[in-house]
């Protein structure tokens, strides 16, 4: 379906059980996925340990990624996964009630439908054109700021910001028209994340 000029090469390497492609992973993603997790985690020690999981996971799993896919996607979904499963859990040891769309999300074995929304998520921003592909990408998956990415492209911050928030209102469409049975968990990723 796709040439390999598209597949990611981290995947390749990771599935050569290559240490240092692991150890660059955590280099190039850490800030952004710490980021991602504290959205929804607020004690920094928790959302450290979230990170740890989170990286652990994509060592494990490396076996079992998909090559089209690429690791920025993988941990930007698995890190909002678990953040949103932490939230989940603490809320019901406090006894206070959770919105419908959150607890819909099973604690354990989301992971088979995690391909599911990886898949998706991935076709959604496929279909962006280039510049706010790459800007969403930049933003969304590899964590920059709206300046850092207006540099690296050669736009106005502001014309970043502008193309971050119609992918994403596009991305979460996209996603919901796909994946119905998904609708109340991707309302709550949209409201926690997808906010431009």
């Amino acid at each position: 379906m796709s040439d390999e000029s598209t597949k990611d090469p981290w995947v390749r390497r990771l599935q050569s059980d290559d240490n240092e492609a692991f150890k660059e992973i955590y280099r190039q993603y850490h800030s952004a996925v710490f980021a991602n997790i504290r959205r929804l985690v607020h004690p920094e020690t928790v959302a450290e340990d979230l990170l740890q999981e989170v990286f652990l996971l994509l060592w494990e799993q490396r076996h079992q990624l998909k090559p089209e896919h690429t690791v920025a996607g993988w941990l930007f979904t698995t890190s909002f996964y678990k953040a949103s499963a932490h939230l989940r859990k603490a809320v019901k040891e406090n006894l206070q009630p959770l919105p419908d769309s959150i607890q819909d999300v099973p604690d354990e074995g989301w992971d088979a439908g995690q391909e599911v929304r990886l898949s998706v998520m991935h076709t959604a921003i496929d279909l962006l054109p280039p510049r706010k592909k790459m800007a969403f990408r930049l933003c969304r998956l590899e964590g920059k700021t709206y300046q850092e990415a207006a540099d690296e492209l050669g736009l106005t911050t502001a014309s970043v910001k502008d193309y971050v928030k119609t992918a994403s209102q596009f991305v979460k469409q996209y996603v919901l028209a796909q994946s119905p049975a998904l609708m109340g968990l991707c309302v709550l990723e949209a409201a926690l994340y997808f906010q431009g």
